[in-house]
């Protein structure tokens, strides 16, 4: 994976735990629903960066 989407990733995380950490004082389903979705935007992270190495993979022995 890309510096550039990895740091897409990473900030947009960090944006979303932030909005569920002030959310908790306000309303505690809103918070809940951001920390699911930080749990979902890190696994599609990890999901992506596994089929870009696969395709990776599969290109480098192609060429072989």
């Amino acid at each position: 994976m890309g510096k550039g989407l990895s740091l897409w990733f990473s900030i947009s995380s960090i944006l979303i735990l932030t909005a569920a950490s002030v959310s908790i004082s306000y309303n505690l389903w809103l918070a809940l629903l951001l920390g699911l979705l930080c749990i979902l935007n890190i696994g599609w992270g990890f999901i992506l960066k596994a089929r870009l190495r696969r395709r990776a993979e599969a290109r480098a022995q192609r060429s072989s």
